[in-house]
């Protein structure tokens, strides 16, 4: 089966390589203008935070997926390494509304959607819209709210609206939520439900920088912090302009089976009891279009999906208990899955 679309656009020779996959081969296609656009603005932004966060390419790339493929980043990592600081640096990054909200306990729904106000001149209730009207939304510390404060962000991860006193309210496009949590202090938290942990589409981990990243950090963040200094590099209207190149990446029928197939491994295996939702599926081909369009490619390949499995799924699946006395954590099931499952072949055009 091939990857690609049928027909192969050959207007510029010095775009079409070889791809080697199972031994075949498939002609890639050429990159459109609206990819060209968009691997210099996704370029520009990546330079811009990297210059904030140091040697975090790859958490860099996979959050710029994120965004790209319209979904929500759950950032879940020790104190100190850096979470909220790649937020911030995504978010004045474009040049866009952004809202940060600090999750306490006493936070109230209303806090974060906003409320109907009396107005004594008009005599009439006004909406006053909450932080979540914004393109970016960086929420701190997610799972130190109550659970009736998290469920309020569900409507508006999902469906793009808030509803407030029987009123629809549309958010505007780009609209992201990067929600940060400390899974080591547990104490006076409230863990995120599955629902909600459903609506992100990808789950990272920071992780501990390595020692020649930590020295030049000191370097440059010793005086001040560089977020000071951090201007927009792209505007909302590119950032839609690459959702919707985004949108129109090639998904072909193997490709839209094998992301089945890797969905379907984690509601029969035996070493979880709660497997990926038809979301999940959903939200794994809409990231893989996103990584393939950040690799100059205008259709998907499985290598796409592999790489997106574990932060896209993992944060999905529950073990079961002889897992959990093994120690088996989800990523773990879920870097075996991706081993046994049959990877689709590629045919030669």
């Amino acid at each position: 089966m091939n990857y690609g679309p049928t027909k192969v656009r050959n207007t510029n020779p010095r775009r079409v390589t070889p791809y080697l996959h199972g031994g075949l081969v498939a002609v890639t296609h050429d990159v459109s203008p609206q990819l060209d656009d968009l691997a210099v603005t996704a370029h520009r932004i990546r330079q811009s935070i990297e210059s904030v966060i140091e040697g975090k390419s790859d958490v860099v790339r996979l959050t710029l997926t994120v965004l790209l493929a319209e979904g929500h980043l759950l950032i879940e990592d020790v104190p100190g390494v850096g979470k909220t600081m790649l937020a911030k640096a995504l978010a004045r990054s474009i040049d866009c509304p952004v809202r940060r909200v600090q999750f306490t306990p006493d936070l109230l729904p209303s806090d974060i959607t906003g409320v109907s106000a009396y107005n004594q001149q008009t005599r009439e209730f006004e909406f006053k819209p909450g932080p979540i009207f914004a393109n970016i939304v960086v929420g701190d510390e997610i799972n130190r709210a109550s659970p009736k404060t998290q469920s309020a962000l569900l409507e508006c991860m999902e469906e793009h609206q808030v509803t407030v006193d029987g009123t629809t309210y549309k958010l505007d496009t780009p609209f992201m939520v990067i929600a940060t949590q400390n899974p080591i202090e547990m104490e006076g938290t409230y863990p995120l439900p599955e629902a909600q942990r459903d609506r992100f589409t990808a789950r990272i981990a920071m992780g501990y920088p390595a020692p020649t990243a930590e020295l030049e950090m000191l370097d440059v963040h010793g005086g001040a912090s560089p977020l000071d200094k951090l201007e927009p590099v792209a505007t909302t209207a590119e950032i839609q302009a690459l959702i919707q190149a985004v949108r129109a990446i090639y998904v072909s029928q193997g490709i839209k089976k094998y992301a089945i197939d890797l969905v379907t491994a984690t509601r029969n295996s035996p070493d979880l009891r709660l497997g990926a939702s038809p979301r999940a599926t959903l939200q794994l081909v809409r990231a893989a279009r996103a990584h393939a369009a950040l690799a100059g490619r205008d259709y998907v390949i499985p290598d796409d999906l592999q790489e997106l499995c574990v932060p896209v799924l993992a944060h999905r699946l529950l073990p079961s208990v002889e897992a959990q006395g093994q120690r088996r954590l989800p990523e773990q099931v879920m870097t075996d899955l991706i081993r046994r499952v049959p990877v689709p072949e590629a045919q030669a055009k």
